[in-house]
């Protein structure tokens, strides 16, 4: 069987060091090494670290686990009409190993307070960027350690989904600065929370004046233009920036149709309209959920370590470097 191969050029076949097309004589076998690097993998399993933020009473914890398709994180909302909100008071991190057709996904939640629910919000952010630097600086050091484990536990924050109010008039200042922080260390994902307390119209007036904010004040939000892209890699980032913001809605309710009597995940309104979490009609959930796992969670957790990872790194090395020189 012939098979084409790429191979080297010698300097003293290609000055340029190019690399030409060759044919093979006979079966090799070298293209199993992609089901070999499969085999590792799954054998190892994988990790995926995602934090939520936003002021209290957007659903973060509700969407998490509609997201995942089980209950993976305690409710902070409301048990009964009657009750007050509960809320989040300190970062807290939930993990669980879940599984799906042998694939094993070991899941870090990071759970944040909600911010801006003080009278006095001055650096409100910092225990966040905090918690992320520090996971930064918890892989460093086992990354230098003189006898390295074989696995470095990774606890690196791969994504964060930014709730914002569904407020239909516009970002508020306190949303523009913890983005602004936010989007130098970490993957952000805008979300408009409980997006079904908006019309239509309101919602896609709401999207534009948020594009229009995001891009005055340059805030960089995650998927990254990137020069190594193909067509369809491009076109689909493209489909993702028309969305983002996502508006999405939340429920782990099953709720049971009127008309044709189907089991969907979802929640009545006062009017007792039934919303469909996972209709496209409805929100954009289901674009959300395809895009964190199933086209981009592998490049959330690269671009972590090649960009904010790397970046962070960098500044480190530097420090310690300048720091060396200085007192001899």
């Amino acid at each position: 069987m012939s098979t084409s191969a790429v191979s080297s050029a010698s300097p003293s076949i290609d000055s340029n060091h190019s690399q030409k097309r060759i044919f093979l004589n006979d079966y090799v076998g070298f293209d199993t090494i992609t089901q070999q690097i499969e085999k590792k993998l799954l054998k190892k399993g994988f990790q995926f670290n995602i934090m939520v933020v936003g002021q209290s009473g957007l659903g973060k914890s509700t969407l998490v686990n509609t997201l995942f398709a089980s209950h993976l994180i305690d409710s902070k909302g409301r048990l009964e009409a009657s009750e007050s909100a509960r809320q989040t008071t300190e970062i807290e991190t939930v993990s669980h190993v879940i599984e799906e057709n042998g694939v094993r996904l070991r899941l870090n939640i990071v759970d944040t307070p909600g911010y801006g629910d003080q009278v006095n919000n001055d650096n409100c952010w910092e225990p966040i960027i905090r918690y992320i630097k520090d996971q930064h600086s918890a892989y460093l050091r086992k990354e230098l350690t003189a006898r390295r484990e074989r696995y470095i536990v990774d606890t690196r924050v791969h994504c964060c989904l930014f709730f914002i109010t569904p407020s239909g008039h516009s970002l508020k200042p306190i949303d523009i600065v913890v983005l602004q922080k936010l989007t130098e260390v970490v993957n952000v994902v805008p979300v408009i929370a409980k997006s079904d307390s908006l019309t239509f119209e309101e919602r896609n007036a709401f999207k534009q004046r948020i594009k229009a904010e995001l891009q005055f004040h340059n805030i960089r939000l995650y998927p990254y233009e990137n020069e190594e892209d193909d067509e369809i890699e491009k076109s689909l980032n493209d489909s993702i920036w028309e969305l983002i913001p996502f508006a999405i809605i939340g429920s782990e309710r099953d709720i049971i149709t009127t008309d044709d009597k189907k089991v969907i995940r979802g929640r009545k309104t006062r009017g007792g309209a039934i919303i469909n979490v996972e209709d496209p009609e409805h929100c954009e959930f289901i674009q959300l959920r395809n895009f964190l796992t199933r086209t981009h969670l592998q490049d959330l957790i690269e671009t972590t370590a090649l960009i904010h990872y790397e970046s962070f790194r960098t500044k480190q090395l530097m420090a310690i470097k300048e720091s060396s020189s200085a007192y001899p």
